[in-house]
């Protein structure tokens, strides 16, 4: 079996993963909320907020403590002459190796979170799927982006 792919996500790529995990757990405090007006308004039995709280306290635990871990440790990618390998995952680890000759364009995008820690995701399109590379240092990715380029060219050329 081959070795993992050499390159991981930045630490700051963790730091995200918690800030959606925050927000992901907002999210799920506001329908605890609502079910708990539900319950309390049409008298539903009382084991129903604890079922809420315990709800809330799980997701909070796993998406903004354990899953960012989890992720950053599994999460791994090297681009090479002739392939692209990316190991991701999260309980499941996934390894996919892309060929150049399939990769069809190449994006990088950041959204307003992404932004703020100067990090970005780039988008490896084929002709069946599109595979993301998640939370690079910005100037890294664009640099990440232009070698895909010039290599998925290049290998073009060769076919």
């Amino acid at each position: 079996m081959r070795e993992e792919p050499k390159y991981q996500i930045p630490e700051k790529g963790k730091t995200v993963w918690r800030l959606y995990g925050i927000i992901e757990t907002i999210i799920a405090i506001i329908f605890a909320g609502i079910i708990s007006f539900l319950t309390f308004k049409f008298n539903f039995p009382p084991f129903v907020y604890y079922i809420a709280t315990a709800v809330v306290v799980l997701v909070g635990i796993l998406t903004i403590w354990l899953f960012p871990n989890i992720r950053w440790k599994i999460w791994r990618y090297e681009v090479r002459e002739q392939e692209i390998e990316i190991q991701s995952g999260l309980f499941i680890v996934k390894r996919t190796l892309i060929p150049m000759v399939r990769v069809q364009h190449v994006d990088m995008g950041q959204g307003p979170i992404l932004k703020k820690y100067d990090l970005a995701n780039i988008s490896i399109s084929s002709a069946a799927t599109t595979h993301i590379i998640p939370m690079l240092v910005t100037a890294d990715a664009d640099a990440l982006r232009a070698k895909i380029s010039e290599l998925a060219k290049v290998a073009e050329d060769d076919v």
